[in-house]
């Protein structure tokens, strides 16, 4: 049984859920936007009838076996290459439930997770998860254990979730809600589809409890003196020699297929060096630099193609779409650590070259004197290279 010393039963949280958590809720539901459940109901027509539909959550939730959460509407995300990641959207007032246990669990678990676990955590982000990998490679682990597991949220089984949350939760209402939401099944192409295993892509509880799964991953690898660093389903592990990253590999292997019922993917999961370089949270690390994986960068490429087709106008309205994708991935990739000023000049001009072509229906060399930096400067375009940081 998967049990950490450090928990410690609570009990009565249902007499915690009160008007101002639901409330507060409901905000977070609503900075985050999201399109609408299969009930086609929006955020805006859920706070028409703010009050009442309040009111009516609060009272379904503090009444054991009375919430009944409704099917996730099933939403393909395009991976490229022909692959897609299922979402599944909650309805506006499920969403705001899964806020509010959000609200109540995460306190209680923060305090069990292990510091090296840095996704989806208050105060912390991807970027402290690759500068923390920087750190035990410079302190001597130059080999490295990538790990990949096979389909995490469509394949962890329900009983671990529920396990994990029954050492800490002795709440028999609250439990009941988590499991009712992980069994809600979904509506996919108006077909319902029951959830049997796995927690959906998508609400907003999945994240929390994706870490009280692995979080019993995280302390057996301390337990066995080894360092790594995880956001949520991804993670690495990094050793001194090649020997201890190739027990490393076993030792994951084993615990996942033991106590989580889950695979690593053979063909992602494999052991490296810092100088052969890996793939973490859309940046490639090696000795020599930190930079965009190949796959970030067609991504972003992507984006923008989307948005620069020669069919529309060169308008201030497509300048600040652009701009949007251009401060969203400087804001991602230019970072103190990273090592991205030539890529970002090099982007920079693919932008320009997309915009003129946009301009004049063409490509051309001359067209650079017809568009110039200033013209696109006055319009107020963004530059990546202007958010660029000189690596620490």
């Amino acid at each position: 049984m998967l049990v950490n010393p450090l928990e410690v039963k609570h009990h009565s949280l249902t007499g915690r859920i009160t008007t101002e958590l639901v409330r507060q809720s409901f905000l977070n539901v609503k900075r985050n936007r999201g399109a609408a459940g299969v009930d086609k109901q929006s955020i805006d027509m859920f706070e028409a009838n703010l009050e009442q539909n309040l009111q009516a959550l609060m009272r379904d939730l503090k009444m054991r076996g009375k919430f009944a959460p409704q099917p996730l509407k099933r939403v393909l995300i395009d991976k490229g290459n022909g692959k897609f990641r299922p979402l599944g959207i909650p309805v506006v007032r499920d969403r705001i439930a899964q806020d509010v246990l959000r609200q109540l669990l995460e306190p209680l678990f923060e305090p069990l997770f292990h510091p090296n676990s840095c996704g989806f955590r208050p105060k912390r982000n991807c970027h402290q998860a690759v500068e923390l990998v920087l750190d035990i490679w410079r302190e001597g682990n130059r080999y490295v254990l990538d790990a990949d597991i096979s389909g995490f949220f469509d394949n962890i089984p329900h009983q671990v979730i529920m396990t994990g949350l029954s050492n800490v939760v002795a709440d028999g209402n609250i439990l009941g809600i988590v499991e009712g939401f992980l069994k809600s099944g979904v509506m996919e192409d108006g077909v319902f589809k029951p959830t049997n295993i796995g927690t959906p892509q998508g609400g907003v509880i999945s994240p929390l409890l994706a870490n009280i799964a692995l979080n019993y991953l995280d302390w057996h690898l301390q337990e066995h003196g080894l360092r790594f660093v995880r956001y949520a389903d991804d993670f690495v592990v990094l050793c001194k020699s090649e020997e201890q990253a190739k027990e490393a590999l076993e030792l994951v292997e084993a615990f996942l297929t033991t106590y989580l019922e889950l695979k690593l993917c053979p063909v992602k999961s494999h052991v490296t060096t810092f100088s052969e370089g890996f793939a973490f949270l859309g940046f490639d690390i090696s000795s020599k630099a930190v930079t965009m994986r190949p796959k970030s960068i067609e991504k972003f490429k992507d984006k923008i193609r989307e948005l620069t087709n020669r069919s529309y106008n060169l308008d201030n309205y497509r300048i600040t779409r652009v701009n949007q994708v251009i401060r969203g991935t400087a804001n991602y990739f230019a970072t103190p650590f990273s090592h991205n000023r030539r890529l970002f000049t090099e982007l920079d001009k693919w932008i320009r070259v997309r915009l003129r072509c946009m301009k004049f229906d063409r490509k051309w060399k001359t067209d650079n004197r017809r568009l110039r930096l200033k013209h696109f400067k006055n319009r107020g375009l963004l530059n990546l290279r202007d958010f660029y940081h000189k690596p620490a």
